[in-house]
């Protein structure tokens, strides 16, 4: 029985063994932040929580060789020169797969008109957010909007050949956005021959999805699906111009942020125009989400197959005294960006009238909704607002933020890592724990599964079967977000 269990083990670690010599050789700067390296791995007496929803498994031995997850179960089997690592109080989970994942973030002192701002810039956040994303225990990233693609799809380079730290890359092309943009920071599509062109140049230079923005038109956003869909590319958007239902219809695969940005329900709503922001909030307060317009439009995204990407941290900077103030966040902040991030929290205080509390509780309550009816719910983190979201650390709280909407701890999880995995087609290889998937794996200390703040608790972050140091990656960026 012995020599029969024995054969098994080798039998599951020996494909494995060939994906070994396909990853690259790290660099020297690479290598500062790797803990764990080694060709087989054995995590013993860990809780696994593994992704599909399943209740955590307490007691297990998860064995990785050659870059991917070689067994789990609870009598260990690790074979002779494993490096084995005692994780008895601590949990396992899979990557996380961030689908609302920027890498730029607001320019010091030059916050949104919405907050006060007379000119809304953004900075490429090349160095510090690839760190962040895989400190916090992002191994997958949809980039859902570029200031920068040509950058973004470098940085992909960089982490895929092995030389800078950093999540799996999913890039995304430039915004498409129409004529009205708030920011000088995006280009402004001439017609629905200009987002034909957009999308097939940048699918050309590798970008694998599009967005769409706040004033496309509905010729426009037409052109770019239909060039998406020829190569199998999928487009997502933050809408205005454009109601749900409409874009729905057009065959949008993906809408970001869920309902607090539809417009469809502002009353005398004209075509292809962006309403104003206090009639957009106006007719969502005034909302019955029990009601036959709320009701149909849910029906009508699942019918359609169309997900919907949840980024409830951007919405909660919205909440007085929301997220609770984070020495980390402060802390990996530039001095410029961290007081315009303190200035506008405090004027959000100063400004509160109760919307925004009530506007996230119907955020909320939407996406459980709509997650119930059978859509597929999608989890991002925006690392835009004024300046209160950071990489990695928004990802998790994202996935507390879940809970609060009433989904279990291992739900909350299997939105944040398989579901993404699912839209992105990446399922049988990232998502959750399984054998023969990439070990692309977050090692916490704590359990997320009775206190889900424990998220927050990474050491290691497991990426291909390599672990890297959660507390160095989040070290080396200590001041830098905001410059670069």
């Amino acid at each position: 029985m012995l020599g029969l269990r024995i054969g098994l083990l080798l039998a599951l670690v020996a494909p494995s063994c060939a994906l070994a010599a396909e990853l690259p050789e790290l660099s020297p700067e690479l290598r500062e932040f790797v803990s764990v390296d080694a060709p087989v791995v054995a995590l013993i007496h860990v809780r696994v929580i593994d992704g599909t929803g399943a209740p955590p498994r307490e007691e297990q031995t998860l064995l990785i060789s050659g870059g991917r997850i070689a067994s789990i179960g609870s009598e260990p089997q690790v074979p002779a020169g494993a490096k084995v690592m005692d994780l008895s109080d601590y949990t396992v989970i899979p990557g996380l797969v961030g689908m609302h994942d920027h890498l730029f973030y607001p320019a010091p002192s030059s916050p949104a008109p919405a907050i006060g701002g007379s000119l809304a810039l953004y900075h490429e956040m090349a160095f510090s957010f690839p760190r962040l994303y895989l400190a916090g225990g992002v191994t997958t990233i949809r980039t859902t909007g570029s200031i920068e693609p040509q950058t973004d799809l470098a940085i992909k380079k960089m982490i895929d050949a092995g030389k800078i730290a950093g999540p799996k890359m999913h890039v995304t092309g430039p915004y498409l956005e129409g004529a009205g943009s708030f920011t000088p920071v995006l280009r402004e599509l001439a017609g629905p021959e200009d987002a034909r062109r957009t999308v097939e140049y940048w699918a050309d230079s590798g970008a694998t999805s599009f967005k769409a923005y706040m004033h496309i038109t509905r010729a426009e956003l037409d052109a770019a699906i239909r060039a998406a869909h020829r190569r199998n590319l999928k487009v997502t958007g933050h809408l205005c111009s454009i109601g749900f239902r409409e874009a729905a219809a057009l065959g949008i695969d993906d809408l970001e942020h869920g309902l607090l940005v539809d417009t469809e329900f502002v009353a005398g709503k004209k075509p292809d125009v962006c309403p104003d922001g206090a009639e957009v909030r106006k007719s969502l307060l005034a909302l019955d989400l029990g009601g036959a317009e709320a009701s149909a439009m849910i029906r009508d995204l699942v019918a359609h197959h169309v997900a919907v990407t949840s980024t409830l941290p951007v919405f909660e900077l919205s909440v007085p005294n929301r997220p609770p103030l984070s020495r980390r966040v402060l802390d990996a902040l530039a001095p410029q960006s961290q007081a315009d991030y303190l200035a506008a929290r405090a004027r959000t205080d100063e400004r509160d009238d109760g919307s925004g509390a009530k506007l996230l509780k119907k955020e909320m309550d939407f996406e459980r909704k709509f997650a119930e009816a059978g859509g597929l719910l999608l989890a991002g983190e925006d690392p835009t607002g004024y300046g209160g979201v950071l990489a990695g650390f928004g990802d998790q709280r994202q996935v507390e933020l879940l809970v609060e909407v009433g989904f279990t701890p291992a739900e909350a999880i299997r939105v944040a890592s398989w579901n993404g995995a699912r839209f992105l087609g990446e399922e049988k290889r990232i998502g959750s724990l399984e054998p023969g998937k990439q070990a692309d794996l977050v090692v916490i200390h704590g359990d997320p599964s009775k206190t889900i703040a424990d998220i927050e608790k990474v050491e290691f972050v497991f990426k291909d079967g390599i672990g890297y140091d959660s507390k160095k990656l989040i070290e080396s960026v200590r001041g830098t977000v905001g410059l670069r």
